[in-house]
């Protein structure tokens, strides 16, 4: 995923740490207070867009950064659908790789950059946009230097491995008069906008409980998990990588912020995938207005991407949940089950252009910076209090 990165990771990690000193803290000593980011503004499934493509000397271009295999299979197919974003640079450390889809997706020769020129970005005027998709030790480096070489910054989740690197990338971008977005695509997927939706309607009655589970079987031999495994490069296992969404799930169903968290974590003895990063989390969040959120994750357990939203008069079901191309979301209630129909977008491309669109409207994106501080925040927590056994007040 990450190319020839992880070839210059310990030098690079250590000039880092020498720069940033706040690399080292402990997780109690980083977390701090926790803040309280503005509430999440998803309400509805956005409706089909009638609105026309910008021409393309109009649009938006993009720098795409580490050219593994969610970047070559995902994201940068999906530009072919955006109507403000285009593709134009290229970040890797295989020339070949980089120019074989520099071939294919059109990008000038001249747009391909490896990462000791990185920072000559600043100087191609065709850049506006570069989206960070790195193992996430990486995520701050790449997004420190990407906004000072003054270009707005999508960085994929999670935003970085410690509070402190967050602060760092938030304050960067703040210095620079750049926007600095955190890829958190549920939040611009037509099914969770109306999951979210019906929740907060009030059609399920009083919400109670919220379960999110996210799970699948790590396999370090694929060249997308091999760094997962590994603590340094990951800053964590399952929690990390997939229970984010869970945690996600949790916060903007209710459009809350947890008070308390209690967690256990478990991995299976003797499981070499499991001697740096955790396999099983467990997690329950309670909410201001009392709604519980059990959550779970897992790189042992088969393929799970689901959401349960439980209230006095309904549950709501959306299986799968956080797919890159399939959900079902489903009423149950005392009427009988309803499959809610609705038209599946390109998540990608919709956040993609969201970042496009608050860069030339001038307005703060939806999943700022500081939405993915509070996730690393809060994700630290419930390793704080797996550790110690003990509810944990926020």
């Amino acid at each position: 995923m990450f190319d020839s990165v992880k070839k210059e990771l310990s030098r690079r990690a250590l000039l880092y740490k020498a720069g940033f000193g706040f690399m080292g803290l402990s997780v109690v000593g980083a977390v701090g207070n926790i803040i309280k980011p503005a509430p999440t503004l998803a309400q509805a499934a956005p409706a089909p867009s009638n609105e026309p493509s910008l021409p393309p000397e109009k649009k938006l271009g993009w720098a795409i950064v580490g050219l593994g295999e969610f970047a070559t299979k995902q994201i940068m197919p999906s530009f072919a659908e955006c109507k403000k974003s285009k593709l134009v640079a290229l970040v890797s450390g295989d020339r070949a790789k980089a120019e074989k889809y520099a071939q294919q997706y059109s990008v000038n020769p001249k747009n391909i950059y490896n990462y000791q020129n990185y920072d000559s970005i600043r100087n191609n005027p065709e850049v506006d946009i570069i989206y960070i998709i790195l193992p996430n030790a990486l995520h701050a480096e790449y997004s420190i230097r990407g906004v000072q070489a003054g270009k707005h910054i999508m960085c994929e989740k999670p935003m970085a491995i410690t509070v402190a690197e967050c602060q760092a990338m938030i304050e960067a971008a703040k210095k620079a008069n750049r926007k600095l977005m955190i890829a958190y695509r549920a939040q611009y997927e037509p099914y969770n906008l109306a999951t979210i939706q019906l929740a907060q309607s009030g059609k399920l009655g009083k919400l109670k409980l919220i379960t999110s589970d996210h799970g699948r079987n790590l396999n370090p031999k694929e060249p997308q998990d091999r760094w997962r495994a590994q603590k340094k490069l990951a800053g964590g296992g399952s929690l990390y990588d997939i229970g984010i969404y869970s945690l996600q799930a949790a916060r903007y169903i209710t459009g809350e912020e947890p008070v308390a968290i209690s967690a256990m974590i478990y991995s299976t003895p003797n499981d070499p995938r499991f001697r740096e990063v955790e396999e099983n989390v467990n997690f329950v969040l309670r909410f201001p207005s009392g709604v519980l959120a059990n959550c779970s994750s897992s790189y042992g357990y088969s393929n799970t991407k689901r959401i349960q939203v439980f209230g006095s008069d309904a549950v709501l079901e959306l299986d799968p949940a956080t797919d890159y191309y399939k959900h079902r979301l489903i009423l149950k209630s005392k009427n009988g089950n309803q499959e809610q129909k609705i038209e599946d977008k390109n998540q990608f491309a919709l956040e993609i252009d969201h970042l496009s669109e608050s860069i030339i409207q001038n307005k703060q994106p939806k999943t700022p910076g500081e939405e993915g501080l509070q996730d690393v925040k809060l994700m630290q927590l419930i390793y704080e209090a797996a550790r110690t056994g003990k509810s944990i007040k926020v």
